[in-house]
């Protein structure tokens, strides 16, 4: 979606450099860099990426019961758009608590409670699934997970695929790298490379 990606290299919430790789944590060497947490401090496209996402969740989801966010940085959108969609909210943690009753999931849940799960960024998935599978842990039905970005990789499909999870992106790195094409930011040869580099991370 040409609006989204607009907003994310706009507001420099994603940077593509196919001649110059990022090195990721893991050790990961990239030619896109993600940092979305940037968008909750633009009210414009914060405001926008809001909207979309409840677009998204109501025409996928329309028997959601329940909005979770991933910590941290799905948390700020999944309580944007639990409260314009008047729906009870909770988060889950990367881990348990390691003090009190060491919950994973924070906030009022039930048994079969609905549930759509919000991320910032899908890349290889593995986060994603941990939240799923803490969802289901505690008895409750993920309907599916939405973020604002995603790789696109083919090693993250295969995993959703694997676990029967359906998932969606407001905008891929397909969108970006079409987007910068056609506005003369990146070249035929650079959007080359880093297609390559997508199809080479299995």
């Amino acid at each position: 979606m040409s609006t989204i990606a607009k907003a994310l290299l706009d507001n420099e919430a994603v940077f593509l450099r196919p001649d110059n790789f990022f090195t990721w944590t893991s050790g990961i060497k990239s030619p896109i860099y993600c940092d979305n947490r940037i968008l909750i401090s633009i009210p414009q496209a914060r405001k926008m990426i809001t909207q979309l996402f409840c677009q998204e969740v109501k025409k996928k989801y329309p028997n959601v019961e329940l909005i979770a966010g991933t910590a941290t940085a799905g948390i700020p959108w999944a309580s944007w758009i639990a409260e314009d969609l008047n729906l009870p909210m909770v988060y889950i943690r990367g881990k348990s608590k390691d003090h009190g009753r060491g919950n994973l999931i924070e906030g009022r849940f039930q048994e079969n409670q609905m549930t759509v799960i919000i991320e910032d960024l899908i890349s290889t998935g593995k986060s994603s699934l941990a939240a799923v599978e803490a969802i289901e842990k505690e008895k409750m039905n993920c309907l599916g997970v939405i973020s604002i970005f995603s790789y696109n990789l083919s090693l993250a499909k295969e995993k959703f695929l694997q676990n029967k999870v359906p998932y969606s992106s407001l905008a891929t790195l397909d969108d970006l790298l079409s987007y910068s094409l056609s506005e003369g930011s990146l070249t035929k040869e650079q959007v080359d490379k880093v297609f390559q580099w997508k199809e080479g991370m299995k």
